[in-house]
């Protein structure tokens, strides 16, 4: 049975999902958390970083930790453009809290860089990652970014990466891209049934009917 270890970055979180001595890094947070994600994955086998999404705080270490770990990187093609010009794309957001988030982001967006990484795979709607150790297999899940991904870990487990948030409480994204595909993707992850939802922001809850929650 897969491990899956929460590794605080702030605000932000990376997770690393590990069995039997094999792993997966999944994001990678923002500078000034480098060497705590990297302790973490030196306890084990690291063989791949998957990219929920290509925000700066959740790729902003990964040039550094996949030259140090020695690992390929994976995430959705849709999102590269976020690589390359650091957050082009105008957000929306919905209510007095997100925009609070969005104003946060686009501040940190004129000062936080992306170092240079450029991805070796690009990944699918149910792409199996057992290759690398791992029972899980991707899912699409677009509206907070045009490539949002997650992983339904062992069908007991999600990482929602950003298409879920519980920043203050859990419910949908509180900055997006598209609202409406947003919203198809949280009732993708409800559709799911059991399973325990981790999120980019925040910690993890039980999977519920998440439709128009938090919006």
């Amino acid at each position: 049975m897969a491990v899956i270890e929460q590794i605080r970055c702030g605000s932000v979180n990376s997770y690393l999902i590990e069995e039997r001595g094999r792993a997966i890094l999944v994001d990678t947070g923002r500078k000034g958390f480098e060497e705590k994600i990297l302790n973490v994955c030196r306890r084990t086998k690291v063989e791949l970083i998957l990219l929920t999404h290509g925000h700066f705080d959740h790729v902003q270490n990964t040039a550094y930790l996949a030259h140090k770990l020695d690992v390929p990187v994976a995430m959705h093609q849709a999102d590269l453009s976020l690589l390359k010009a650091d957050f082009p794309e105008p957000v929306s957001y919905q209510g007095f809290l997100g925009m609070l988030v969005a104003e946060v982001s686009a501040k940190s967006v004129d000062k936080d860089k992306i170092p240079v990484f450029t991805p070796e795979i690009y990944v699918r709607e149910g792409d199996s990652l057992k290759a690398y150790g791992i029972n899980a297999r991707v899912l699409e899940l677009p509206g907070h970014t045009r490539g949002s991904i997650g992983l339904d870990v062992e069908e007991t487990a999600v990482i929602a990466g950003d298409a879920l948030m519980n920043l203050f409480y859990p419910g949908l994204s509180m900055i997006y891209w598209d609202r409406d595909r947003m919203i198809e993707s949280a009732q993708k992850i409800s559709a799911l049934g059991a399973r325990k939802i981790y999120f980019g922001h925040g910690n993890p809850v039980e999977n519920q009917e998440w439709g128009r929650i938090g919006i």
